[in-house]
């Protein structure tokens, strides 16, 4: 039965024993974390933003994920808590002038460090890539480490000097503490805010009820006493015949004016014959009846 060949079998060969608990490689984590998007899982490139929890995207994928919400996606279920893109603040990021990318790297054979990071904190100085805490304001969107914000203690922003307070400060891919205070922090949020629009609808309505009764009440100027007008001011002109109307009225055609002058024709005038012959009216432009055709047209110029 086995062990043909002069085999010896080890007791770990033959007993199967428990299995052990892979652990997760805590650098590997790290440079997931906060160097590629939550989303897409892609290295992430600016613009970088932020949602309400403290995790990374990038904005094109957050876009990406907000016009297409299909099932099928499983990263889904990391991002279902933003709702549009004010649920994401642009993060305003410091470069770390050491690190160098892949400018170096011409050939591909260039060892990466996984510990040097491509942002750092504009204060301290210290590298963004996990080994500190770091975080954001939501307010502004700058980015410093948190050993910044409690040596330097003050109520507005280190770099922009926007003024923030306690709840607007969101930590960067933190503990599982940390993600659990700020979803309560992200929920009362948008309670308060749903309860302001409330509150904004009747107060709208009564401001516009009252605007409409501020007109319908008499203003000034329509309390004032009406004073009796100056009869000499309003003189009635000289009324026309009463005749004259009943005969305009009834012929249905308004009467000439009194001082238009009569119409008078080119063939009484007293031009010359070239001058008269120009115009239609004159004898040399009707024809007579032996030269009219037979049949009828519709020109000004036959008679």
């Amino acid at each position: 039965m086995g062990c043909d060949g002069g085999t010896i079998p080890k007791r770990h060969e033959l007993v199967k024993g428990p299995k052990k608990v892979e652990k997760v490689d805590k650098d590997a984590e790290l440079v997931a974390q906060w160097n590629y998007c939550t989303l897409s899982q892609e290295i992430l490139k600016r613009p970088i933003v932020a949602c309400e929890l403290g995790r990374l995207y990038n904005k094109d994928a957050v876009i990406e994920f907000l016009l297409d919400k299909s099932a099928e996606k499983a990263l889904g279920k990391a991002a279902s808590h933003i709702k549009s893109m004010k649920s994401v603040t642009e993060l305003k990021l410091s470069d770390n002038p050491a690190w160098e990318g892949d400018r170096g790297n011409t050939k591909g054979d260039k060892h990466d460090d996984l510990q040097r990071a491509r942002f750092i904190c504009p204060v301290v100085g210290l590298e963004m890539n996990g080994r500190h805490r770091f975080c954001f304001l939501r307010g502004c969107g700058c980015v410093f480490s948190e050993r910044a914000l409690k040596e330097i203690r003050a109520e507005v922003c280190h770099t922009c000097g926007a003024a923030f307070q306690q709840d607007d400060v969101i930590v960067l891919n933190g503990t599982k503490e940390d993600v659990e205070v700020l979803r309560k922090r992200m929920d009362e949020r948008r309670l308060r805010a749903k309860q302001e629009k409330k509150t904004k609808k009747p107060k709208a309505a009564e401001s516009v009820s009252s605007a409409g009764v501020s007109e319908d009440l008499p203003g000034p100027s329509k309390i004032k006493s009406c004073k009796p007008e100056d009869p000499g001011l309003e003189k009635k002109g000289p009324s026309a015949p009463r005749g004259a109307a009943v005969s305009g009225t009834s012929s249905g055609k308004a009467g000439k004016p009194p001082g238009a002058a009569p119409k008078r024709s080119i063939a009484d005038s007293e031009e010359s014959e070239t001058y008269k012959s120009l115009f239609t009216t004159h004898s040399s432009a009707k024809r007579p009846k032996e030269e009219s055709a037979h049949w009828v047209t519709h020109t000004s110029y036959c008679f």
